[in-house]
């Protein structure tokens, strides 16, 4: 056995701490999420997505005027370069929304003016441009996708509002926007989730912002990561499809030992904090669109879930009702989680330069005893 070998390495560094940060605090057993020490309800509550950024970027909240600052800031960056776009209608047909954002994000750095800096105030432009680029890619490319006229970005509106504008052709609600402003707060930063931590290796080599968020996008697209909340509208369309009750459709899931997505969560040993909002914006959405059975049938299959498995639901059970209600397709529910997450990625980026060391772990060898010896060719 190799001296470096050592016991009981966790799978999945779970339970590991990596690094020291003061941007996300997560007490599991508490059923705690704050951002810079703020409550995740205190936020979802009282503030709103571009005032979530600012405190993310720059540890505190902002006065009314920094506020200003920074939606007018993020609203004039709300551009894409000709050669993005042209790059969006070129994507072969059928491939998915995640794959053209990683493309589209890696290609953002070409044209960015900040391109070959990489100090603080560099990432921080290129936090707002990235944040308010991300959703216009999203947008532009599903409504090309389908045929349709890429929308022109309103710079009045709010950051949630413009992005459901440019997706859909037309304003949202006010409930649609207030809902999707909260979603993408609740989705802002989840510590060192595999996204974020893809994000501050590649930051820790001093590679680039954009290079950064591009790992992420990769880690993000993971079904293992990002793509439970599609896996579970995809139960919900199947349910509404074949007319089935809801209860007795995950019986017989769960007789075939298959896994109910969007339960469970590995920090979180009580109810995620995220899932208590977003129950209650799918239910509001539902009842406003008139659209009612997609949170009923989702409430119904929680109640056995949590009654027979003792599982509570996490943030991506309610966000797939919610999101399908405000008009987003189900592979568009990854795309606009990372419309969020840039905030946080963003944040610890900025954060892991500040203060840079190169994220290098070392592995637990358990394969054959050193020394093993060659064996010729012949001999074989």
């Amino acid at each position: 056995m190799s001296s470096l070998t050592t016991m009981n390495t966790p799978k999945g560094l779970e339970g590991v701490v990596a690094t020291t940060s003061s941007i996300c605090y997560i007490d599991g057993d508490q059923g705690v999420l704050a951002y810079r020490g703020i409550d995740i309800h205190e936020l979802a509550d009282n503030s709103t997505f571009e005032e979530t950024c600012y405190l993310l970027w720059f540890g505190k909240l902002p006065t009314r005027e920094e506020l200003k600052q920074l939606r007018d800031r993020m609203a004039a960056e709300r551009k894409l370069d000709p050669a993005v776009v042209s790059l969006l209608h070129t994507a072969p047909k059928g491939i998915q929304p995640m794959d053209v954002l990683r493309t589209a994000v890696s290609a953002l750095s070409f044209y960015d003016p900040d391109e070959k800096s990489n100090d603080h105030d560099a990432n921080i432009r290129k936090s707002v441009r990235l944040t308010s680029q991300i959703p216009m890619i999203v947008a532009a490319y599903d409504r090309i996708r389908k045929g349709k006229k890429v929308v022109e970005p309103d710079r009045s509106l709010s950051h949630a509002a413009n992005f459901l504008l440019q997706l859909n052709g037309t304003p949202p609600s006010v409930t649609a926007e207030r809902a999707l402003d909260i979603a993408l707060i609740l989705h802002a930063d989840h510590e060192l989730n595999a996204s974020t931590f893809a994000a501050r290796v590649t930051a820790a080599t001093l590679s680039d912002m954009h290079s950064a968020i591009t790992s992420a996008i990769g880690a993000l697209k993971g079904p293992l990561h990002g793509g439970a909340n599609e896996a579970v509208f995809q139960i919900l369309q199947a349910i509404d499809k074949a007319g089935a009750d809801p209860v007795e459709y995950v019986k017989g899931m769960l007789a075939q030992k298959k896994k109910i997505p969007g339960f469970g969560h590995r920090v979180y040993h009580t109810e995620d904090p995220r899932a208590t909002h977003l129950r209650k914006m799918s239910r509001d959405l539902g009842h406003s669109s008139g659209q009612d059975k997609w949170y009923d049938m989702s409430a119904r299959i929680e109640q056995f879930v949590k009654a027979d498995k003792n599982l509570n639901a996490n943030v991506d059970f309610y966000s797939a009702s919610t999101y399908h209600t405000m008009g987003i397709d189900v592979d568009l529910f990854t795309p606009v989680f990372a419309i969020s997450r840039v905030s946080g990625w963003t944040a610890h980026v900025i954060e892991q330069l500040d203060d840079n060391r190169l994220i290098r772990p070392r592995a637990d060898y358990i394969g054959p005893p050193y020394p093993e010896r060659y064996v010729p060719m012949e001999q074989r």
